[in-house]
This record gives structure tokens, sequence and C-alpha cells, in this order.
């Protein structure tokens, strides 16, 4: 039953971060759809409320992935480097992945909202170009499902191997 639950998990942390990703990388296709003039690395473009929307939805959806593995995984909490050493290859690869989770968010996120406000309905853009940032950050979310779902493999692992 705990494997099946486990599963159930890793599938539905995979199938938010896949959606995220295939969100992000539509938004970019609806962005890519409004007129716009490029000159070099300046651009002035009208915004995309469809972008806009698709945008939001990935983020909020890499967002809940995140938050729910951090708690379905637990706390895998090491304070020091000794201690570091001295844990499990389970605890240290659970921490790893904790980590690269963290970061990849802050990437996946930051460019998320960054294609998102590019593409806020309040005012046509002119300045530099953001190009494929919104793609950017589709295909970070999918990174950001292979070492979620590594991470709560590896915390189950060390939780299961203290017990």
């Amino acid at each position: 039953m705990l494997k099946l639950r486990g599963l159930l998990i890793c599938f539905l942390i995979v199938a938010m971060d896949v959606a995220a990703g295939i969100l992000g990388i539509q938004a970019e296709v609806a962005q890519n759809k409004v007129k716009h003039l490029r000159l070099w690395i300046f651009e002035c473009r009208d915004p995309s409320h469809e972008a806009f929307k698709l945008a939001l939805g990935a983020a909020v959806l890499l967002s809940l992935a995140h938050v729910l593995i951090n708690l379905l995984g637990g706390c895998m909490c090491v304070c020091s480097q000794e201690e570091f050493q001295r844990a499990s290859p389970n605890r240290q690869l659970s921490m790893a992945c904790l980590i690269f989770t963290w970061i990849i968010l802050a990437v996946g996120l930051s460019t998320l909202v960054i294609g998102m406000i590019s593409n806020n309905k309040a005012r046509a853009s002119c300045g530099f170009t953001h190009h494929h940032l919104l793609s950017i950050g589709g295909i970070v979310c999918f990174v950001h499902g292979l070492f979620a779902v590594a991470y709560y493999v590896s915390a189950t692992a060390a939780t299961d191997e203290e017990k």
C-alpha cells in the first residue's frame, strides 16, 4: 500500500510539472503570435493576455508542485558539513536533490514571472528582448519534476532507513 501511495505521489508531481512545462511553452507560442518590431537587441511589442494567463498557470502549478513535494518529502535537515558526511547515502542524495529543486524553482519561477510581466495587459513594452524566457521556464519545469521525484524517493528511503 505504501508503494502505491509513493507511486501516486510521484505521478502527481510529475503530472503537475509536465503540465506547468506545457503551459510555459504554450505561453511562448502565444507571445510570439502578437505583433512586434525588433531592432537588434531592442524590441517593441504588444502584450499577449493569453501568454500572461498561460504563464501564470505555469507558475502556479510549478509552485504547487514544489510545495507539495516539500510537504510530502518530509524534513531532511542536515545542519553541518560534519553531519552531512556522516549521513547515509540516501540522506545525502535527498539533501542534494532538495537543494537542486530549490535552485530549479528559483530559475523556473523567475523566468516565468519575467515573461509573464512582459505580457502584462496594462502596457506595451519596448526595451531589451525577453525572448524564449517562457519556453525556458517551461523546460525548467520538466527538470524540476525529475529532481522532485528523486528527492521524494530518496527522502522516503532515508526515512525508512532510519526506522
